[in-house]
Parts: structure tokens; sequence; C-alpha cells
């Protein structure tokens, strides 16, 4: 039996998915196969219906206009609560993206400089130390030479880290001081900060790439140099603006009837199961993560992406200069070099070969390199629950796909997705 999806066949579904994008299209006015993208559906039903995913929704839009979104399986599996439309879901590192327009609104009004040492915003980052050898317990530590700058946070290049990749001994130091996936208890994003500020780093700022928490750092410096609190510059200079009327810090409670349930891979059978601890986002955090923290729908990132797709302006309201959004969707690591040869990606289930970093983004540098079908100047990143988006400037697409499994290295969702978006492509 063909597997049945839940697409915008009624307008009211419709209205609700694109959020003020304009109302579905015929695909093939915009270049797209019809039959071709339901393969998408088709795929991904397979990862449903065997167990691995609970539950998916997918939006392909091409110049402003949606030509494929679908929804299958389930957003809870426990109460056959179906994934919708208006599903709310933890965004995790797609708020990063979120939080550099925020950091490059602040440069764009000159609060800030990308050369700027953080510790401007954040004293205590000053006089950093650096990891030479030894083991967690006893390292041996140099002083920086160089001070972590702006450019540094923002494009992973700080010599921060996260606690969860277990691939360096400082990653070790991390867990020590209770930063593994989680944060310690009682911590808001000040307090964060001072304590990662204590922390040797990695490697000398600006020589090497490592996935961190440098974008949780960024939003203190937003806070700092806006005056306002994460929350609240997010909701009033970039979020009400856009109509992203469902993102947020945590879920209101009259709308948790449309929040997912997270889930994991059994070890022994790979289906999907509940995480046995997780914080429910259903009250405002103490810890505001500029880096993972976010809540919202794909409609609503859906308009954040087609905002980036317009170099800074959606539907009148203008967030940041052309020119910035084209800066920012450069590569900006040293000599030009891709993830592969500069850093540690080996926290994802994709290869980095021809895709380097730009302000916030991964960037497309060479496709052929990278052997999975997509388009020089194409930015994009995930999210630990196996989401990701992608901006095309060159075809005018823009894709969204949202699911609840952690982490995103346990199945090749997002280079399946790519291929299955291109073939489907094609004038």
């Amino acid at each position: 039996m063909s597997p049945t999806f839940v697409g915008p066949a009624a307008g009211a579904t419709l209205a609700v998915m694109t959020n003020g994008v304009q109302q579905q299209a015929d695909p093939a006015d915009l270049g797209f196969d019809a039959d071709r993208l339901a393969r998408i559906d088709r795929h991904f039903a397979h990862y449903v219906d065997d167990g691995r995913l609970a539950g998916w929704q997918v939006a392909v839009a091409r110049r402003g206009q949606v030509v494929h979104t679908s929804t299958y399986g389930m957003a809870d599996l426990a109460t056959g609560r179906r994934f919708a439309d208006d599903t709310i879901v933890r965004m995790f590192s797609m708020t990063k993206p979120i939080t550099s327009v925020a950091v490059m609104m602040l440069v764009e009004e000159g609060l800030a400089s990308l050369k700027d040492p953080i510790s401007k915003w954040i004293p205590s980052f000053a006089g950093m130390q650096v990891y030479k050898e030894g083991a967690p317990t006893k390292p041996s530590l140099r002083p920086a030479t160089e001070p972590i700058r702006l450019w540094h946070l923002l494009t992973h290049t700080a010599g921060l880290t996260y606690g969860f990749h277990y691939t360096h001994p400082v990653d070790a130091i991390y867990r020590k001081a209770g930063f593994d996936f989680g944060i310690p208890q009682g911590l808001d994003l000040e307090a964060c900060c001072d304590r990662w500020a204590e922390l040797p780093l990695l490697f000398e700022p600006g020589t090497e790439w490592n996935y961190s928490v440098a974008v949780d750092v960024l939003g203190r410096i937003v806070e700092v140099a806006s005056g306002q609190s994460l929350d609240e510059f997010f909701a009033e200079r970039i979020f009400q603006p856009l109509g992203m009327v469902d993102t947020g810090f945590w879920v209101p409670e009259d709308q948790i009837d449309r929040f997912t349930t997270l889930y994991i891979p059994d070890p022994t059978t790979g289906s999907a199961v509940p995480i046995p601890v997780d914080r429910g986002y259903t009250k405002p955090p103490r810890m505001l993560g500029g880096g993972g923290g976010l809540v919202g729908t794909a409609a609503d990132y859906l308009r954040f992406c087609h905002m980036l797709l317009g170099r800074g302006v959606l539907d009148g309201a203008r967030i940041l200069g052309s020119r910035t959004i084209d800066y920012m969707t450069r590569n900006h690591l040293p000599g030009g070099a891709d993830l592969e040869e500069l850093g540690r990606p080996g926290f994802n289930e994709a290869e980095y070969h021809g895709i380097g970093f730009g302000l916030g983004f991964s960037i497309v540098d060479d496709p052929v390199k990278n052997k999975v079908p997509s388009s020089k100047g194409e930015f994009a990143w995930g999210g630990a629950a196996s989401t990701a988006f992608w901006v095309d400037p060159a075809e005018e697409v823009v894709v969204v796909f949202l699911t609840q499994l952690l982490p995103s290295s346990t199945h090749p969702i997002r280079p399946a997705l790519k291929q299955l978006v291109y073939q489907a492509l094609v004038d």
C-alpha cells in the first residue's frame, strides 16, 4: 500500500504552512518535476515505517513560492499525535544562524566590529590559556598569543569546544566542569560564559575549526552590546518583523499540544524511542542558549530563510543590508580552506570536503569536491535533532526539514535530502 502523506491540500493548512510566503505553486512553473519531488516523501516514509524516525516535515520553495510540503508520521508515538504543518520542534543548532544574524545587526549599527576582542563585552575572556599537552586532570597550558575576536566566534575558530565531542582532552575538561550535552544547573548565560572563559582553548584562535559553544557566547555579546536580553532582542528585532509567530525559547502553555517528543535510537533495534531526560521547554529557561535554545515551526524557519534568500529583506521588513548577507555567506576560513582541511567535523553524518564556513553558516565552495548535488555559494546548517535547512541563491531554492531524533549523526538524512531535491529540479 502506498503511504499517505499529509500535505497542503486544504487552503487553511496551506496558509499555516506558508505563513505569509506566497501560496503553493505548480512545481512545473518553477522548474520542478512533481513526480520527482514525491520521491522525497517515499524515501523518508521508510524511516518512519521501519521505526527509525517518529515523524518528519519537509518544505521546498523556489523564488519565494512553496513547491512541495508534506508531513509523515507522529509528533508523539505514545499518544498517536501526528506530525502536522504547525508542529513545534526543538531547533537546537538551527538557532545559531539566527544568533549570527543578530550579531551582524549590531555590527551594522557600529556597536561591534568583527576584529574586536570579545573581552570588550565579556572581560573574563581576556588572557586565555591554550592547551599544550597532558591529561584532562592535569593539563599543561600556555598563554594565547591571539585574543578571541568576534569573527572567531562566528566561524567556530575561537578554540572553544563542546563537552559532548569526546575527541580532545579539553572536551573532557568541559565535561568535568559540568558542560556535557547540557549545562550546570542554575547557571544563566552570563555565568556560563564566565565558566567557559576559565577553561583552556583547544588551539590558538583563528588557526583551526571546532564546533563549539562559540555562538552561545555570541548570544551574551548581543545582550551586553544591545542592552536587551537575548529573547527580547530576538522577538523585537527578528521574530516580530519577520512574522515568526511560533519561535522562541519556550513553548507557551496553550501550545504544548503542538510540541514534539524528542527521540533517540534504541541501541539494540535502532528504532526511535523517547529520550529519558528532556528539559521540556515548557517554561522560560534560565540560560538563553544562542547556540541551540530555540523552538519553532517549519513555517517560521521558512520565513527566516526567505529573508536570507532576499539578501536581508522579506515582505518589506529589512533585517540586514544586502551586502552584509553577501559577506556572511562567503567562506571566511583562513586560506579559503574547507572544513575537512581545517577542522574536526566528525560530529555530523556528512563529510565536509569542499565546504567552507562563513559568519554563521556552512558554505558550499566546491560542489564537485563535496560529491553531493548542490550549488556553489549555497549556505546551510542543521540541528542536533536531525533538523536541517539550506538556501541556494544560484537556484533561488530554500529547503527546511524537521524531525526530532538525537543525534544528527544517526542517519544520512541531509545528504539524501539534497540528492532528492536537486534531482527534482529539471528546468
